[in-house]
């Protein structure tokens, strides 16, 4: 079956960036009442990267989109709207994307932040290629999506700082006349709102008036509701989309999960029936990134060669909250050859 998506809104260019200081089991053990092994039984997590003191969330940004906008070959002028996904920015607000969007030199246009925890990427590309569908002056759309994990968790918390890394990827946005987006699909199922979440600092338990409280200053998370959640939404929102595009899952050229843990990936792709070979999976060596896990798995796997052109690629992810999505793209850019500027 051949299908062309009717308003040709593609990603043009990808980009990513990581912090040069990993934390592998070994070290991360030593705060941790289990063992390296059991750590990759259960995630198959080796290392996480963890951002300097010194760095920032909006720094990580900046460099992921410059990265993205040589690969598409715009400059700032040529962008009209910035979308940041994340939980884990500079500041409560302003928000991230006007930072992006003065660090750049990006000149009107708009902004925005969006929070859909690690669904936010995939959320945000189809929030922008929505905008873009429907207003013919938005030449093209940054969307960013970017964690520094290691600001909101506890390391001395099994449950959260065995996966938890920092990082930042990119995407830019372009009209892409016969490829881009086809289609996307979502789904909520809030039952277990409370099961991964960050209290302090909302306005129920507000920062002013109280001492640092551990128990609600950092990430508090259950695993084990978020792998049920994942494993029983997250194939149907992926089949939904596929549906509404007017293809079946085994029409799929490629399918980039977000990066939470191995072992989810690997269970989602035999309950898919997906061959292994058609997917990349970084989680094992750089950790969940959060917001920025599909953005960095799919700038890598771009990177490496295993993006081909008008190839039927799905990305999917699931968030906190819980919220789940897919979106199916008909891929727009070449391979990367030898001497690209991207790199």
């Amino acid at each position: 079956m051949s299908f062309l998506p009717p308003c040709g809104i593609g990603i043009i260019g990808v980009g990513h960036r990581l912090p040069t200081i990993t934390e592998d089991n070994e070290a991360l053990c030593r705060k941790l009442n289990v063992t390296p092994e059991w750590i990759i039984e259960k995630t198959g997590i080796k290392r996480r990267y963890i951002a300097g003191l010194a760095e920032t969330a909006s720094q990580y940004s900046l460099d992921a989109a410059l990265k993205a906008m040589r690969c598409s070959g715009i400059v700032a002028e040529d962008i009209d709207l910035v979308i940041a996904c994340t939980f884990s920015a500079d500041y409560t607000f302003p928000p991230l994307s006007a930072k992006v969007h003065n660090d750049l030199g990006v000149r009107g246009g708009q902004i925005f932040d969006l929070q859909a925890n690690c669904g936010g990427f995939v959320s945000g590309l189809t929030v922008a290629s929505d905008r873009m569908r429907n207003d013919a002056a938005i030449r093209n759309a940054l969307v960013v999506g970017v964690e520094f994990n290691s600001r909101v968790i506890d390391r001395s918390d099994v449950n959260s700082a065995i996966y938890h890394s920092d990082g930042a990827g990119a995407a830019v946005l372009g009209r892409t006349p016969g490829a881009g987006i086809i289609a996307s699909a979502f789904h909520t199922d809030s039952s277990d709102y409370e099961s991964v979440r960050l209290r302090g600092g909302g306005s129920s338990f507000p920062m002013n008036g109280r001492l640092f409280d551990v128990s609600v200053d950092m990430m508090e998370l259950n695993g084990l509701a978020t792998w049920k959640q994942a494993i029983t939404h997250l194939p149907a929102v992926i089949r939904s989309a596929f549906a509404k595009a007017g293809f079946t899952c085994a029409e799929a050229d490629f399918i980039i999960f977000h990066q939470a843990n191995l072992r989810l990936i690997e269970f989602l792709m035999r309950k898919m029936k997906f061959d292994l070979a058609k997917t990349y999976m970084n989680v094992q060596e750089i950790g969940n990134t959060g917001a920025a896990s599909v953005a960095i798995a799919l700038s890598e796997a771009w990177e490496q060669g295993l993006l081909k052109k008008d190839g039927l690629l799905a990305l999917a992810a699931v968030g906190a909250g819980f919220n789940f999505g897919a979106s199916i793209w008909r891929w727009a850019i070449d391979p990367p050859r030898e001497g690209d500027l991207c790199f």
